[in-house]
């Protein structure tokens, strides 16, 4: 009999101590017994943290299914935080949350109740900022010389989450990572803002290996976010030179291989890490053997700088300026079939960045960037009309001083008058 009650001992306390570690569901879960049949709380969408970027909307669904329809209750609470828009109905109840700001982000709890039994769900919403707004240094890399780069992603949040960085850092040659780079701790500063929500930037630094005898013509700064259920990623181009004084890049000729935001290269495409440069010149007299690109030639033109895009092809073919810094409206442009011309005033002072066109049909591009030199600004109109002005009253001054001073001179000779005439004797 002893020898029973020795072995149910243990097994009535391991049912006891698990019971009172599931009192938690069972209290959230317990049956209805007498109050209308049983339900199950179901919220949609179903993930546990529900990720809205910032300025956009969201909707929370909860129901409650439960035996007697008029028995089922549900509700939205909120916990330190706006709750947003409810509608309720029967067994049901939406959450809307408009026009998300980073204050709208917190923890959402569903409670739902069928006669005498309570359900209850969690919901975090997580409200995040990260646009398409990537800066590097150096703008333009130059073989040979250049070391480091940075890379800033701007109007981050969340910065950290679970205590890890949410934005992630890669410095891209095509679609794989440069071999060679040291990537130092990202750095975290917080944005200057003028409301209460909190932005950061976030800047990676990287020690550059050597890029070659061929550089590639452009590296690619890639920042990635990622939060539960999300995962976004965006990326800046970084053109390499040749020398500090180079002017045209090697062209980049293929769609694939263009420095543009999100640019990959598709299969049989040439191979980004083993690139031959290349300066626009004139097309060889057995052009028709190879594909017929676009090239882009520059000269001076009367108070600016000219760039031509033209291609040596077969009739039937046009070209097009695709991208310019600062936008193509801030350019004179003119197109006639297979050439096509962009003009900027003032050359001394040309903007920085590159030079797309394009060839229709076909899509080959054709690349030129341009580094800014000294700027010697141009003297406007007004100050010019303003200049003339002064230097005519300088010249009027003068002009009546000396006429003052020559009169001062002369006088007293003048006054005397001519000789009297001898009386009569």
């Amino acid at each position: 009999m002893e020898w029973g009650l020795g072995l149910l001992l243990p097994l009535f306390l391991g049912l006891l101590r698990r019971g009172r570690g599931e009192g938690g569901e069972l209290r959230e879960r317990r049956s209805l017994g007498r109050g209308g049949g049983s339900g199950a709380l179901e919220v949609e969408p179903p993930e546990l943290v529900v990720a809205v970027e910032v300025g956009g909307s969201q909707q929370l669904t909860c129901r409650v299914a439960c035996a007697d329809p008029a028995a089922a209750s549900v509700q939205w609470r909120g916990l330190d935080t706006s709750l947003g828009a409810v509608q309720s109905g029967a067994g049901s109840s939406v959450l809307s949350v408009r026009n998300a700001s980073l204050a709208a982000a917190g923890i959402r709890v569903c409670v739902g109740s069928c006669g005498n039994s309570t359900f209850q769900r969690t919901v975090e919403l997580l409200v995040f900022s990260f646009l398409d707004q990537l800066t590097v240094s150096r703008v333009a890399l130059v073989a040979g010389r250049d070391q480091e780069v940075t890379c800033t992603a701007h109007n981050v949040s969340p910065a950290r989450r679970d205590d890890q960085n949410t934005v992630s850092f890669s410095l891209l040659l095509g679609d794989r990572e440069l071999e060679g780079a040291q990537a130092q701790d990202p750095e975290l500063e917080e944005e200057s803002q003028d409301g209460e929500d909190s932005l950061f930037q976030v800047t990676q630094r990287w020690l550059l290996p050597p890029l070659g005898t061929f550089p590639p013509p452009a590296l690619q700064c890639q920042a990635t976010m990622r939060l539960p259920g999300l995962e976004r990623s965006h990326r800046q181009p970084i053109p390499v030179l040749h020398s500090l004084t180079s002017r045209e890049p090697p062209v980049m000729t293929s769609p694939e291989a263009t420095p543009q935001q999100g640019s990959t290269r598709s299969p049989g495409s040439p191979d980004p890490t083993s690139p031959r440069p290349t300066s626009p010149g004139p097309t060889s007299g057995n052009s028709s053997a190879r594909t017929c690109r676009p090239e882009i030639h520059q000269s001076p033109a009367p108070g600016g700088l000219e760039l031509l895009c033209e291609a040596a092809c077969s009739p039937g073919v046009a070209v097009r300026w695709i991208q310019a810094p600062g936008g193509l409206e801030a350019y004179d442009r003119r197109e006639a079939g297979a050439q096509a011309w962009l003009s900027m005033p003032w050359a001394e002072c040309t903007p920085e960045g590159w030079f797309q066109c394009r060839l229709d049909p076909g899509g080959q591009m054709a690349s030129l960037y341009l580094v800014p030199q000294i700027c010697s600004p141009v003297p406007s109109a007004t100050v010019w009309t303003g200049s003339v002005v002064l230097a005519l009253l300088l010249l009027a001054v003068l002009t009546y001083r000396l006429w003052k001073c020559c009169r001062q001179t002369t006088g007293p000779t003048s006054s005397s008058g001519p000789p009297a005439l001898p009386g009569p004797d």
